[in-house]
């Protein structure tokens, strides 16, 4: 647990291992002295001085750089002190067990930008940020990290909640005059801007969506029964020669991923064993890991061959599929019927939903299917999108839904303004947890947990 009362911290800052430069950093009341006590001399405020870093005996630990942020102009709030120093892994931890032998403590995962947090640097939704422009495994998720820490999706949250705000008050002002409260309602127009809120908060989270696909990717698992070309497949999407292809069935008996890119995307792609009736104990562990693979993936790619159509067995396992998993029928093997690769949208031979043919072994059609993964998976331009997680779309469909009960109730011949004014209330208060206005002290522990130490 956080402490309540703030200590001096310190961690190192930099990636564990050898480098040319090691960073420690402290953050903590006060810090001229501390300072002083390693470099033997006055800091000037922001700006890097080169200073020799002395153990309590007064022997050398290190030569580098000092910085000195007195609060509040720093990244905590607090005072920071950032020791520059060469990148062996031994002498970053002799000077940070320097810094703790002048009282400092080990910071915790995090701690550093929960004091930005909690010190009004940063709003929750750009202290999470950090962590994902961190975390960032695509050029895109970078810049969309990016944009949420300036404070982009902040400043849309706050917008939609200032309308809320000005609703409520709204809502509020009518409940002492209730033989009036419906007119003022009408004559404020407050109908149509519950509708407008409505359309904002669906562009918010569409853009919210596609900055969270940014950053975790999509799972898609392959399916279909043995020797339809699923191996073939992922070979073909991943660029290499991940899985063995052979033309006995059953060959693949376990899960196979491979995570790759399409444009900027991460997909996360797994090829699965193949779905039949089989008494060989192997196989069929193979079989059940597909189901689990199933059950957890985003989207299926459900393979047939293009010379037999979709078979009675594949109707069997495309019934089993759940109800909400969205698929694509792939008509493989192509190069064997001389067609051309084509995109059905409105599906084709008795298949309903999107259908593409293609050839697994060549690549003809690949690109219809990535544009089509793309599409389903509701993807645009990376460029108005900010880094969202799973917390903040969950906070904007509650308050999604408190807005459509809102807008039911004034649509009702006698509405209940009181039940109106809640919800409002509970919509602002769900769009509010994004932030950090309105957060349980536990999620905050929650967030800041999954920090890397020093930051």
């Amino acid at each position: 647990m956080f402490l309540n009362v703030p200590a001096t911290i310190a961690a190192i800052a930099t990636p564990a291992g050898r480098g040319g430069v090691g960073i420690v950093r402290v953050s903590g009341n006060d810090l001229a002295a501390f300072a002083a006590a390693i470099t033997g001399r006055t800091l000037m405020p922001r700006r890097a001085v080169r200073a020799d870093f002395k153990a309590g005996d007064g022997s050398l630990i290190d030569s580098g750089l000092a910085i000195h942020f007195p609060a509040p102009a720093s990244f905590t709030g607090e005072d920071v002190l950032e020791l520059h120093g060469h990148g062996g892994p031994i002498v970053v931890n002799l000077l940070l067990a320097r810094c703790l032998e002048l009282g400092a403590r080990l910071a915790e995962p995090g701690e550093f930008t929960r004091r930005a947090f909690l010190n009004g640097k940063l709003d929750l939704a750009q202290a999470e940020a950090v962590a994902d422009l961190i975390d960032s495994s695509t050029a895109a998720a970078a810049k969309s990290a990016a944009r949420s820490l300036s404070g982009e999706f902040s400043l849309a949250v706050r917008a939609l909640v200032q309308e809320l705000t000005d609703l409520r008050m709204l809502v509020e002002a009518t409940l002492d005059f209730p033989e009036e409260e419906i007119d003022f309602l009408r004559q404020a127009d407050a109908f149509n801007r519950i509708i407008s809120l409505g359309e904002r908060l669906r562009e918010v989270r569409a853009r919210a969506r596609r900055g969270k696909l940014l950053q975790t990717g999509l799972s898609v698992v392959i399916i279909g029964q043995p020797n339809v070309g699923k191996s073939s497949l992922l070979n073909q999407l991943s660029g290499d020669d991940l899985a063995i292809v052979t033309a006995t069935p059953g060959t693949t008996r376990d899960a196979l991923k491979s995570s790759i890119q399409i444009h900027g995307i991460p997909l996360h792609i797994i090829d699965t064993a193949g779905l039949r009736e089989t008494g060989d104990e192997v196989e069929k562990i193979g079989i059940a890991r597909t189901w689990k693979a199933i059950s957890e993936a985003d989207l299926a790619l459900f393979l047939v061959d293009v010379r037999f159509g979709l078979t009675p067995d594949d109707r069997v396992i495309l019934e089993k599929l759940p109800e909400k998993l969205p698929r694509i029928v792939v008509r493989n093997k192509i190069d064997l019927t001389h067609e051309a690769p084509e995109k059905h949208p409105q599906g084709i031979g008795g298949v309903e939903g999107t259908v593409i043919s293609l050839s697994a072994r060549t690549g003809q059609g690949l690109d219809l299917l990535e544009s089509t993964l793309l599409d389903i998976a509701g993807w645009q331009d990376a460029e108005d999108t900010f880094v969202a997680r799973e917390r903040h779309l969950q906070a904007i469909d509650t308050a999604s839904e408190h807005l459509a009960l809102a807008h039911a109730e004034l649509e009702t011949p006698a509405p209940a303004l009181e039940l109106f004014a809640e919800n409002l209330r509970l919509a602002q208060n769900a769009l509010s947890q994004i932030t950090g206005e309105f957060t349980p002290d536990d999620l905050l522990g929650e967030i800041f947990s999954r920090f890397c130490i020093g930051k």
